[in-house]
């Protein structure tokens, strides 16, 4: 018997068995399906695509996408503590200001959010109005410094956009390097950062190599979970809480599978109903990536990542292509001057990133293109089986609305100029399979051929539809989640770092704790509009 079970040890769940075990009147328990994060991989930054599709990856895949030429496209998520923060491109990117406004849910704020995400961070750069440091998690500046990297930035200035050496700060538009979740050029996962030095506590427990198939519901409140250990039945208890925190795709799987969820889709699978519940596995949004590969002749790429000289920097001094998480650099724009904030995010990486990562780099190259971060589009997350162990049935409906597919060719069209730019001049002479033609049919036709996940889903289990403001399943006693499942909108950025948030603040409400006045900044500022759309894009 635990006071307080929860399911998932990525990004949220590591977090909140640390916050939560902080009491030692408590007994906390963290089950996570996957194994611990000893995988020499994880800990190398450069090799986070070595880690897809392994037993570390949950290594799910789309159902045909009826609007991206039913293709199939791959979907990363991390099986192991830490969760996908174990296997991503550990970029700290919070999101803007107007994606917590507009959600419009008591408490979830942008003013309310920021102490939680101060709370969290240590950065190096030291302590300000908008980071913390002292924190848990380490956001540090890139040691991999390659000059492609710094070319690209200096591209986008030259085509008329802003530099900006903080996306988490007073203005969100801009191009520069971005922070990411490093110490001494290694990575700093959540189970690195939180979870790791909570083990030592006596009332902390954490299971591993266990998968949970269904949550107990007896009289109307969750009471523990059932999981399995390859053919062991292990029942965890909860006098408490139960908490889902499983991720976008896993958490309203494990609903449905425990009875909660549309009575039609559980009744035809033979699940019994506790709760027809229509919203879970709804709303599903991502963001796309839009890529342009550029080899050239320049030795300077991550494919020299693992040569011996490098290996010895990376061991000795933490510096090097080894400590490159892929997208060093990008910016933020805005494809329409109207627009109250960015709405296209641009990644680059100094290596040829195909197939969605999956593509093996057979040279030397630059890679680099458009995320859109407001998608309009929405997918469903439901089950395949009613077996525990089938993956779920994801369909995202990439470009089911037409307006997503219009800002990917006004965000190409920028990647473009950008490319055309004087410091780019020697890495983008040779580009890989281009579009055929800078006419809007052929831009379109490219951007179904190649367009790809950047892994960002959220808001399967949406606050006010799924959960209340305070991360409640509605209609059950003794259930939250607290994932990026609860996000009514998808934020403007890489979801990893609001996730975090989300289970400081959801550790607070299980806790009865509340900011007070002295927590919150006096005010904020809004998003600056500085370069957001060069004249003449």
């Amino acid at each position: 018997m635990y006071d307080y079970v929860i399911v998932g040890g990525g990004s949220a769940g590591s977090v909140l068995a640390a916050r939560l075990s902080e009491d030692p009147q408590v007994k906390v328990c963290l089950v996570e399906a996957g194994p611990v994060d000893s995988a020499e991989q994880i800990h190398i930054p450069a090799a986070f695509s070595k880690l897809f599709r392994t037993r570390l990856d949950w290594d799910y895949d789309t159902h045909d996408e009826p609007y991206l030429n039913r293709r199939r496209v791959y979907l990363p998520r991390g099986r192991v503590l830490g969760g996908t923060s174990s296997i991503n491109t550990q970029i700290y990117i919070r999101g803007n200001q107007a994606d917590y406004d507009s959600w419009n849910q008591p408490g979830w704020s942008y003013r309310e959010l920021l102490p939680y995400f101060k709370r969290s961070e240590d950065n190096e750069r030291g302590a300000s109005d908008y980071h913390g440091s002292g924190g848990p998690l380490a956001v540090s500046d890139g040691r991999a410094a390659n000059p492609m990297s710094t070319a690209f930035v200096e591209a986008a200035v030259e085509a008329g956009f802003a530099a900006n050496d903080d996306f988490n700060g007073a203005a969100q538009d801009g191009f520069g390097a971005f922070q990411l979740n490093q110490r001494d050029g290694r990575r700093a996962s959540t189970a690195t950062a939180f979870l790791h030095p909570a083990l030592a506590r006596p009332n902390l427990t954490v299971e591993t190599n266990l998968q949970v198939h269904r949550v107990l519901i007896e009289d109307g409140r969750a009471s523990g979970v059932v999981g399995y250990r390859l053919d062991e039945l292990v029942t965890l208890r909860a006098e408490r809480e139960v908490i889902l925190s499983a991720g976008t795709y896993n958490t309203p799987q494990l609903l449905q599978l425990s009875g909660i969820g549309p009575a039609g889709l559980l009744g035809a699978l033979g699940i019994p109903v506790i709760l027809d519940q229509p919203q879970v596995g709804q709303n599903l949004q991502d963001h796309v990536l839009v890529p342009l590969v550029y080899p050239h002749e320049h030795p300077i790429s991550m494919l020299a990542a693992g040569s011996p000289e490098n290996v010895e920097r990376f061991i000795a001094e933490g510096r090097g292509p080894l400590t490159s998480n892929g997208p060093e650099v990008g910016g933020f724009a805005r494809t329409d001057s109207s627009l109250a904030a960015p709405d296209v995010e641009y990644l680059a990486a100094p290596v040829m990133f195909t197939d969605s990562g999956l593509g093996i780099p057979t040279a030397h190259a630059l890679t680099f293109g458009p995320s859109l971060l407001t998608p309009h589009s929405r997918g469903e997350v439901g089950l395949a089986s009613e077996d525990p162990t089938a993956k779920p049935r994801i369909l995202h409906n990439y470009f089911a609305e037409r307006a997503d597919l219009d800002t990917a060719v006004a965000a190409l069209r920028i990647a473009l100029d950008i490319a055309g730019q004087k410091a780019l001049a020697p890495y983008t002479a040779t580009p890989h399979l281009p579009p055929a033609s800078a006419s809007d049919a052929d831009l379109r036709a490219y951007i179904l051929r190649v367009t790809h996940s950047i892994y960002h889903p959220t808001s399967t289990c949406a606050m006010g539809a799924v959960v209340d403001a305070e991360l409640k399943v509605l209609g059950v006693d003794g259930l939250r989640v607290a994932d990026a499942s609860v996000m009514p909108a998808v934020p403007r950025g890489n979801t990893n770092a609001p996730t975090i948030a989300i289970a400081e603040k959801a550790a607070d409400l299980i806790r009865g704790r509340s900011l007070t006045p002295a927590d919150l900044p006096a005010r904020t500022e809004p998003a600056g509009r500085a370069g957001a759309v060069p004249a003449g894009v």
